[in-house]
């Protein structure tokens, strides 16, 4: 039987303690040699730790996820919106790829014409060739655009609040997903931006009371042609692409552009319907849109007409204000004839 081994109790006090557990004498000695921690200051006794920022500056957060696919949809048609001062809307229905790629082409090789012709008449500021796109659109995202662009200003809805600048860090500072309810969002301008919770709930409660004009026509497969500024020269040419209807939106001839008559630039030209435009923000039907460019000589054209209307009607006042001393003057001098042809009367009858 082996020996046993008998240890003193009095040796493992040092080394172990009811509220601490096992601790060392090393550990013990150094936790006692070092200084104790300071108080915290009041201020952070009174008010709770700020939450740390979840979101960048420079992209706040929108009432829907900014990384889906609809979200920057919805983004880009609202610039699209602001930045396209004349757009037609176009319905199409099942054209392929090839006559995309027809159409394209051949309204392409029509501007740079126009471009063409305006560079020979040194207006190289109306060069917009290269500016108009011709593109498909999601219906539904851009119809709600539209509602953001119409019915909601950004200026205003930041503006005419009172606003306390708010730290990104502060505790009142959302820094989950955005509510529509928020007050947060309703007084700091980086929550109200185009794509936040408070544009959607002003533009579906505006949209209750007010109409844009394009309601009836935001349904089904749309496209769009946006100008960069509005030129009737580029939008003539583009008519008589697009949407040909003689004799002021003649389409090409054969001889002069023997590809336009090609089986996929007309199978698509069939499957293309001119539905109506946006000018500055007004809704013009085909009509008007035909009328916008028909307009001889461009905007150029257009304020001289202005010009000749308003000096007709300056010269028609100015003749009607003339009139009436005009006629005082020659009452007047007959007047005055007569009383000095008396005068000459009675004094002949006088000698």
């Amino acid at each position: 039987m082996p020996p046993r081994i008998r240890l003193q109790t009095s040796s493992l006090t040092p080394l172990v303690t009811p509220s601490t557990g096992y601790i060392c004498l090393a550990c013990r000695h150094a936790s006692l040699a070092t200084a104790t921690t300071p108080a915290p200051p009041l201020e952070q006794t009174t008010s709770s730790t700020p939450p740390i920022q979840r979101y960048p500056r420079n992209q706040p957060p929108s009432h829907k996820p900014p990384e889906f696919r609809k979200t920057q949809l919805h983004r880009q048609y609202q610039s699209l919106l602001r930045s396209a001062p004349l757009m037609l809307i176009f319905q199409h229905n099942n054209l392929k790829s090839t006559e995309w790629m027809a159409l394209r082409r051949e309204l392409a090789t029509a501007l740079r014409k126009v471009d063409a012709d305006l560079a020979a008449q040194d207006k190289h500021d109306l060069l917009a060739a290269d500016g108009i796109k011709l593109q498909v659109i999601q219906t539904g995202i851009f119809a709600s655009a539209l509602r953001v662009v119409e019915f909601w200003n950004p200026d205003f809805s930041s503006s005419s609040k009172p606003h306390t600048p708010i730290h990104p860090t502060d505790p009142s500072t959302p820094t989950s997903e955005p509510i529509i309810t928020s007050t947060a969002q309703t007084t700091d301008p980086s929550f109200t931006h185009g794509l936040s919770a408070h544009a959607a709930l002003t533009a579906k409660k505006s949209s209750r009371r007010s109409k844009h004009g394009l309601e009836p026509l935001l349904s089904g497969p749309l496209a769009l042609l946006t100008f960069p500024t509005v030129t009737p020269q580029h939008l003539k040419a583009a008519l008589s692409i697009l949407s040909p209807s003689p004799p002021n939106f003649p389409a090409p001839r054969r001889k002069a552009n023997p590809s336009y008559h090609e089986p996929a630039v007309q199978n698509g030209l069939q499957k293309l319907l001119l539905l109506a435009a946006r000018v500055e923000g007004k809704v013009f039907d085909q009509e008007g849109t035909r009328w916008v460019g028909g307009i001889e000589g461009g905007l150029e054209g257009l304020r001289g007409q202005l010009v000749a209307m308003l000096s007709g009607v300056g010269a028609g006042v100015t003749g009607t204000l003339e009139a009436a001393g005009r006629s005082l003057y020659v009452t007047v001098e007959g007047r005055r004839g007569m009383m000095e042809e008396e005068e000459k009367g009675g004094k002949e009858g006088e000698q």
